[in-house]
């Protein structure tokens, strides 16, 4: 091959390539449905979770109702791996499966990994690329393996959209976190945080706790069940279906503890939510931040 041909055909393989990458889609969930009870359902998923060498770090009943559960996991390759992200990484270094109870049947369904993934790191996602679709697939098969096939959910974002995502134009980005609060060292910060949140007089649940005192860095996910301001309130309105990206979580990085902004995160996890739709929840952002800023603020 000339070097001419050889120039015009890598041209062509590169611009291939590109509108691949621009056309292909990914959703936020994937799940399917089966037979029996959410209590039964959940101590067979907790099995293959373990049996998959993740560790289960906690659970709890989303918006205190016993038909909406969330599992939440992670394992040590998955924290060294999203700890080599400086932007607050760790958000990513916890997975989640939600069971959630409808008519006779129960929907079992998965956050999708390497949606978050492509989300949180942009296109540094492939500075790591070969480790997190290893712990994407490690994921899928605890529920494939043991329930069957999987069906994407819960809408769609092209993969360059999802790497810069926004809901709207002047609407907040993954890098536009909400800092909550400074403190004088990480070590100061996570024992006035934990200690916040054990002495809250707020609705609200500790539902795990992922500390990497190395990197320092701390993420905290945090159910919220106030009757009027909490989960309860804002997912019949956007869907309950999507239980899997709940809880909501702060990460405490040295000294400073953030927030990814409400606008940014409840959209990139219901991406199907029109402009009518976002506005019934449009105080749920602001319910969010002044939780987390009363658990952190010093």
């Amino acid at each position: 091959m000339t070097r001419k041909k050889w120039i015009i055909f890598l041209g062509i393989f590169l611009g291939f390539t590109v509108l691949t990458k621009a056309q292909e889609t990914l959703s936020p969930f994937l799940g399917l449905t089966t037979q029996g009870t959410v209590a039964g359902i959940s101590t067979k998923v907790e099995k293959a979770i373990e049996a998959a060498q993740f560790q289960i770090i906690g659970q709890y009943q989303v918006a205190d109702k016993p038909d909406l559960k969330v599992i939440c996991f992670t394992r040590d390759d998955l924290k060294k791996t999203t700890a080599h992200f400086k932007d607050r990484g760790a958000l990513a270094s916890v997975l989640k499966i939600g069971i959630r109870k409808e008519a006779d049947q129960v929907e079992v369904s998965l956050l999708n990994p390497v949606y978050m993934f492509v989300a949180y790191f942009g296109e540094n996602y492939q500075e790591e690329g070969k480790a997190l679709k290893t712990i994407d697939q490690d994921a899928k098969n605890i529920l494939i393996h043991n329930f069957g096939a999987l069906t994407d959910f819960g809408g769609s974002l092209e993969i360059d959209e999802l790497e810069k995502y926004h809901y709207k134009m002047m609407m907040p980005y993954f890098d536009d976190p909400i800092e909550l609060e400074t403190y004088d060292s990480f070590t100061q910060g996570l024992s006035y945080i934990r200690k916040k949140i054990a002495n809250s007089q707020a609705a609200i649940k500790l539902v795990y706790e992922v500390v990497d005192e190395e990197n320092q860095t701390a993420v905290f996910g945090i159910g919220m069940l106030d009757a009027e301001t909490g989960e309860g309130t804002y997912l019949p309105t956007i869907g309950e279906r999507h239980i899997a990206a709940l809880p909501y979580d702060i990460i405490l990085q040295k000294n400073t503890v953030s927030m990814l902004h409400g606008k940014y995160r409840f959209a990139l996890y219901w991406p199907e939510l029109t402009m009518g739709e976002f506005m019934k929840i449009m105080s749920t952002p602001g319910d969010v931040e002044d939780v987390m800023e009363a658990i952190t603020e010093e």
